[in-house]
């Protein structure tokens, strides 16, 4: 009895030992995260990227017969082409969208007094002083800087991943083992159906405010794109983004409840139904669990770690899976299991 009690005692201590020693790893990976961002942020898209241009010639190999030399080469070229025709597009939205700050703060002026009326009209007193200083007083310069230096962190980014996509390359010649090659098959087989979601989503984003006459139609449409990659939140900032557009330009009638509309029906199709039915299960990640990532690598590594919260949360799930300690916090990611 003394024996059993002792024992049961020890598994306890080892147990609540595990627990400690998983809080203080944790603690110190996401010190490291954050403070090796500038390197580890380009080097974990430069391995997505890879893994998105090996699949794709893997596949080129396999349906075409296609040499891997000649595959690889031709998916990089198309890369490089989309990513530049991606950095000139984006550097011309802004431009256009800064050549346009001054008639957009005209339309902003006129929205200001017609609000003042209607709100004199319902018996509520504004102060059109106060609201029309803060209008004047919008930092215009300090956005364009900010939007210039976005630009130039955007071409060094680029310049940095392409390295290390060379370097990842060069380096892969090594026979990958079974794990490895599952974890870049999955992640490769989620990047590719994303995209391809998220394409369909940004063109009949475009096409929906083309049709209504909205301004800012491209970037608007880029922008959807890109929040696409953002679980749950992402597609809701997407939906109502054109509304400040579209209420500069026509005020509040049917142009804007036609836009939502459609918007709206856009997302529930492309994304509850085609996404659901393309991925299956997806990454098998707890809706909850993506949404408390989300947060997480957001605070870590900004904007791009939203991005890319649901890929690393799944890796970080399967690496879990493969060791016996840490095979309950893969449960839990998955939603299958709670602390306890």
């Amino acid at each position: 009895m003394k024996t059993n009690n002792i024992n049961k005692k020890l598994e306890q201590f080892a147990a609540v030992n595990n627990v400690c020693l998983m809080i203080l790893a944790a603690g110190a990976l996401t010190a490291f995260l954050v403070y090796t961002r500038v390197i580890l942020m380009p080097f974990v898209i430069a391995y997505f990227i890879y893994m998105l241009l090996n699949t794709a010639a893997a596949y080129m190999k396999e349906k075409w017969h296609v040499p891997t030399f000649l595959g690889l080469l031709a998916t990089v070229l198309l890369f490089v082409c989309l990513s530049v025709l991606s950095i000139f597009f984006i550097s011309a939205s802004i431009e256009s969208f800064i050549q346009s700050t001054d008639i957009y703060a005209s339309k902003l002026n006129d929205t200001i007094d017609w609000f003042i009326l209607t709100a004199q009209k319902m018996g509520i007193v504004l102060n059109s002083e106060v609201l029309m200083n803060y209008l004047n007083n919008i930092p215009v310069f300090n956005m364009v800087k900010t939007m210039g230096s976005n630009i130039v962190s955007i071409f060094t980014n680029a310049g940095l991943i392409s390295l290390f996509v060379i370097f990842i390359f060069m380096s892969s010649t090594k026979e990958k083992t079974n794990f490895v090659s599952n974890i870049e098959k999955q992640i490769s087989y989620y990047l590719i159906i994303k995209i391809l979601v998220s394409l369909l989503t940004g063109f009949f984003t475009w096409l929906t405010l083309t049709l209504v006459g909205a301004e800012l139609a491209l970037m608007i449409a880029f922008i959807t794109f890109a929040l696409n990659f953002i679980p749950n939140i992402g597609p809701f900032i997407a939906t109502m983004l054109p509304i400040p557009v579209l209420f500069l330009q026509y005020g509040f009638d049917w142009h804007i409840i036609l836009a939502i509309s459609l918007l709206i029906t856009i997302h529930f199709i492309i994304g509850n139904i085609l996404e659901t039915k393309w991925l299956g299960k997806g990454m098998d990640l707890d809706p909850v669990i993506v949404i408390a990532c989300l947060i997480f690598w957001a605070l870590v590594w900004g904007v791009m770690g939203a991005l890319l919260a649901v890929p690393l949360t799944s890796i970080a799930k399967m690496i879990f899976e493969r060791y016996k300690p840490t095979r309950p916090l893969a449960a839990i990611l998955a939603g299958r299991r709670l602390l306890g």
